[in-house]
């Protein structure tokens, strides 16, 4: 039995998620905000201009790209700016305007008059915690007199030295070192922390005790943003442990649906009439882009280079290559340089493509015990139906794999409100008796697929 992929790490998948995203992705999900005094007003934002912004901050974001608001600025911003200042969680995902969020926070609150770290900001990994920092630079490219500096690796202070940057951008464990072992960082003057890619944190051993260590010795007037890409109980927990009182923002996770994927199954006898299928599904791919998935590596491997050899033009994205060559290729695919994608699940998640319309699952997702992984699927076939838009998933299965397609429609209940609908053999497989059935078929799915 051939072994799952080895998971590739959260931080490099968002740092995967940066590099690629070059402008806002716009969540079609509902924000969601819980606090703890209900009758306590709360404002949002349509315009920039609305919020308190010094006028070389607001030059900085338009030059950045920013025309307006994205859905979570809409709401973070005035609670990040308001004074007295408020603690906030939001539950946010790569490339909705987070980090710029966060960072005219720091740039508000930053007074260049005062020679001394009056902002940290800590990040799980040295790269994410340069991205950031670009972003810094960029946005606050005409508050000549902020500055910045890094506690990340690498970056040698000596004991002794005095720090007049008014922004700090570290990872957890070298901050601590400049806290604690050299004594060159005051936490008692902190007086904005933000904690990005909890999630992250707290899924990388050591990081988030490093965190709550660093927090403990900030001053209780401190205001503290924690931002995560999901907020389910580890981050709850962890955020319950050293942020009081603090305002959530949070997606409703109610709002994922596959009422606008349309799904079908493929029942194949064997691998080669399972390549057969994908290769005629290949040749009908006339709308949009599309995503192979494959359950392991040496899968997709074999499939690229099969389809290559058969004259098929295909990308590959596994966990073999970097973070920088996995960014390449998808920023390749999201300028429609490359019409198909071969991808392993881990490598995928997140990926938000606006083209793509149709998903195929080369095999269903399966966890270790060989049952069907639920969430894969979800996120797999979510590819094609992004922004609210239409889409198709195929699933080409062997005929001993039937069964985990039952449990996906049971768990998923899609029989009655969304059915997943088995093709037969006649019907998907188009032969010279009956090519106007296949191209009939085709024809109902570009009409499902532009909304008629």
């Amino acid at each position: 039995m051939e072994l799952l992929p080895f998971p590739v790490p959260l931080a490099e998948l968002s740092l995967m998620n940066k590099l690629i995203h070059t402008s806002l992705v716009e969540s079609q999900q509902h924000v969601e905000i819980l606090q703890r005094d209900p009758s306590s007003p709360l404002f949002s934002i349509k315009t920039f201009e609305e919020l308190p912004l010094k006028k070389e901050l607001l030059q900085g974001v338009y030059m950045m790209g920013f025309n307006r608001p994205s859905k979570i600025q809409e709401q973070a911003l005035p609670l990040m700016l308001a004074y007295p200042p408020q603690n906030l969680i939001a539950q946010s995902q790569s490339g909705t305007g987070k980090t710029a969020a966060f960072v005219l926070a720091m740039l508000s609150r930053a007074s260049a008059s005062e020679k001394y770290p009056q902002c940290l900001c800590l990040a799980p990994t040295y790269e994410l915690a340069l991205q950031i920092g670009q972003v810094v630079r960029a946005i606050g490219k005409f508050c000549t007199d902020i500055k910045v500096n890094y506690a990340v690796r690498g970056n040698r202070v000596l004991k002794g030295t005095v720090l007049e940057e008014q922004i700090i951008i570290g990872t957890p464990g070298t901050t601590l070192d400049w806290c604690f072992k050299q004594r060159i960082l005051d936490l008692t003057k902190i007086s904005l922390f933000v904690l990005d890619e909890a999630d992250i944190m707290i899924d990388t051993q050591g990081l988030s005790c490093q965190s709550i260590r660093i927090h403990r010795a900030l001053p209780k007037s401190c205001q503290v943003l924690l931002f995560s890409a999901t907020y389910k109980e580890p981050v709850r927990a962890f955020a319950e442990r050293i942020i009081p009182d603090p305002i959530v923002i949070k997606l409703r996770e109610e709002e994922l649906t596959l009422s606008n994927i349309r799904q079908y199954f493929m029942v194949c006898q064997s691998s080669d009439e399972q390549y057969r299928a994908l290769c005629n599904l290949y040749g009908s791919f006339t709308i949009g882009q599309v995503m192979i998935f494959c359950q392991t590596r040496r899968l997709a491997d074999w499939l690229s280079a099969k389809m290559s050899r058969d004259g098929h033009q295909v990308a590959i994205l596994t966990a073999e290559l970097t973070v920088v060559q996995r960014a390449s290729v998808i920023q390749r695919f999201r300028e429609g340089k490359e019409k198909v994608l071969i991808a392993t699940n881990v490598c995928a998640r997140g990926i938000d493509v606006q083209q793509v319309t149709t998903v195929v699952n080369f095999g269903l997702p399966m966890d270790q015990d060989g049952e069907p992984d639920f969430e894969t699927y979800l996120h797999r076939i979510g590819r094609a139906g992004r922004f609210g838009h239409r889409g198709i998933a195929f699933s080409v299965v062997q005929r001993e794999t039937v069964r985990l397609v039952h449990k996906i429609e049971e768990y998923f209940r899609i029989f009655s409100a969304f059915p997943c609908k088995r093709l037969s053999l006649g019907t998907w497989c188009p032969s010279s008796a009956q090519p106007w059935l296949w191209e009939r078929r085709w024809q109902l799915w570009k009409s499902f697929l532009s909304g008629n």
